[in-house]
């Protein structure tokens, strides 16, 4: 199943790192440390994306019940990411392995310039045999900062990375058709295109120590795999359960991989939540704009603006009636698409190359 990956991002999951009192499952962690280097020693390449700095600091300092939840959360990960990447370090030093650290925001996906540069750093990184070890930097992201959990950055940086596959390690076996704790429910083992809508099946309850359930995840990977990349989603808690997924010896979830489309519509795609403005584009550039044929959206297509944008940032395109038909990069800001707005014979405001339709 796995001889054509060659680059895999692999999540692990707060229910997985973490322990019922809250505190790191340390066993679990070096068992998982230990698959990861036997899958390097294959000649792969590793991205781990890693939850847990909250339950390292937790392991290192008591926080009072009456804190500040934001504040204690700042302090619980800015001690405990310190501890994660040591326990990290030295778990792959056990085998002669290198790890870095890598924290990330989600205004690095943002900006173009962040998200060449990171990527470029992850490059370099597995060019020298070293795991990057990514997860999201809790000390400055609160609120709406946040990404919706490490699932959303997982898919993000498997898309960055152009990687074959993301194993996204939890505590159940999958997706089912049902509450997984009722018997009856069966295992959804496969998941493609052409699949119904499954969001009905999928229970909304978060794991005790994670901020995204299952319908975080399913999204997720749906829109991962759109992207060309296989997504399998596994029980983290299970013995060898990395090797067993890569060798297709474990029931699993798995969401086959859609034909892939250029790095560039790859980053637009997964940056919806980023667009800093909106068009209304009139019926005629809809229809061209979802037709087979290759279309850019050119000015005499436009009805109005909605909020100000800047040459270079995405933005959402909508019918009239405001419903989303894409996403694209801006060729030129606002101030002069406003003054194009309905004219012939003008540059496009979205290149077809950089037009992403969902």
């Amino acid at each position: 199943m796995s001889a054509g990956y060659h680059r895999i991002v692999i999540k692990i999951g707060s229910n997985v790192f973490t322990q019922p009192d809250g505190l790191p499952d340390n066993a679990r962690i070096a068992h998982l440390v230990e698959q990861i280097a036997s899958i390097k020693k294959q000649g792969k390449e590793v991205i781990l994306v890693s939850s847990g700095a909250v339950a390292s600091g937790r392991s290192l300092i008591s926080v009072s019940e009456k804190a500040d939840a934001v504040a204690a959360r700042q302090l619980l990960a800015s001690i405990g990411q310190v501890k994660l990447i040591n326990t990290y370090s030295a778990l792959f030093g056990n085998f002669d392995m290198l790890c870095s650290q890598i924290l990330v925001t989600k205004e690095d996906f943002r900006d173009r310039l962040h998200y060449l540069n990171m990527r470029n750093c992850l490059e370099v990184l597995l060019q020298h045999q070293v795991i990057p070890v990514v997860n999201e930097n809790d000390v400055v992201s609160v609120t709406e900062l946040m990404f919706t959990d490490n699932d959303e950055l997982a898919g993000l940086i498997a898309s960055m990375l152009n990687a074959q596959a993301l194993i996204v390690l939890t505590n159940v076996h999958g997706i089912y058709n049902g509450d997984p704790k009722l018997p009856g429910s069966k295992l959804i083992e496969e998941v493609d295109t052409e699949t119904p809508d499954f969001s009905a099946f999928v229970t909304s309850g978060r794991s005790q120590f994670g901020r995204g359930g299952m319908i975080t995840k399913s999204t997720m990977a749906h829109k991962t795999a759109q992207l060309g990349i296989a997504v399998h989603i596994a029980n983290g808690t299970k013995d060898h359960i990395l090797t067993d997924v890569l060798e297709g010896k474990v029931p699993h979830t798995r969401f086959a991989p859609d034909k892939s489309k250029s790095g560039r519509k790859k980053w637009i795609a997964h940056s919806a939540h980023t667009a800093t403005g909106a068009v209304v584009v009139n019926d005629g550039a809809k229809l061209a704009l979802t037709s087979s044929k290759a279309t850019s959206l050119l000015p005499i297509g436009i009805v109005k603006l909605q909020d100000n944008f800047n040459k270079g940032e995405i933005i959402k395109l909508l019918d009239e009636q405001g419903k989303l038909i894409g996403l694209g990069i801006a060729e030129y800001g606002s101030d002069k698409a406003k003054e194009r707005i309905g004219q012939k014979n003008q540059k496009a405001l979205v290149h077809y190359d950089y037009l992403y339709l969902p």
